[in-house]
């Protein structure tokens, strides 16, 4: 079996993601899609042949609701798991809740289009994928890469933003790269790393 395996998998689709809300730091759990879509990805995980030694989660229930789906797919249900703000979605600060659409009517398309898109203008009272960033990389950096830097497999569920920040560490990709980067919901994404760190392999397990 291979080692230092680093498994990220974006959540399954949340209540509030089927209602097209913002949702950053709120905590709505998953749908029965996005369930579906969390088992789907222990059951590609598990034909894989991949068994991890270590978990780490988002401190949000649509996230850690993923991960234990999949471990239970895997038959890994009392695998070690770290939960941790650090890991959680960018936060929109005042459009959390709010539907984007009207968000778009009450700011304007260009200046909402602004806020989702660009690496560096976080939304009033919220965060930038620049802040995520700040916050989720120094933590891969510190707690997740040691472990698979010492061989072992890890698996970490969190959320679009807080892996976007790893990928583009990850994948030596720009601010303007990683802004195109668009992750699905449930769709594990497998690397595995050199003793440096850096990408022997990159697959995305699709259904």
């Amino acid at each position: 079996m291979a080692k230092n395996v680093l498994v990220l998998v974006r959540h399954g689709e949340s209540e509030w993601n089927k209602l097209n809300l913002f949702t950053g730091w709120k905590d709505p759990d998953l749908t029965a899609k996005g369930v579906a879509e969390a088992r789907r990805a222990g059951q590609l995980l598990r034909a894989e042949g991949i068994k991890f030694d270590i978990a780490f989660t988002s401190a949000l229930t649509r996230a850690q609701h993923t991960l234990q789906l999949i471990l239970a797919e895997l038959g890994q249900t009392g695998l070690a798991t770290i939960k941790h703000k650090a890991l959680n979605e960018r936060d929109y600060g005042d459009l959390s809740g709010l539907n984007k659409d009207d968000a778009r009517k009450k700011w304007g398309e260009a200046q909402v289009h602004t806020w989702r898109r660009s690496f560096d203008v976080p939304p009033p009272g919220g965060e930038s994928l620049k802040d995520t960033a700040a916050r989720t990389l120094p933590y891969y950096n510190e707690k997740i890469w040691p472990e698979v830097k010492n061989g072992r497999n890890v698996i970490v569920a969190a959320h679009g933003n807080s892996l976007r920040s790893m990928i583009m560490q990850l994948d030596k990709l720009t601010p303007e790269q990683i802004l195109k980067v668009e992750l699905g919901t449930g769709v594990p994404i497998v690397y595995r790393l050199d003793a440096d760190g850096g990408v022997i392999e990159k697959r995305a397990l699709a259904a």
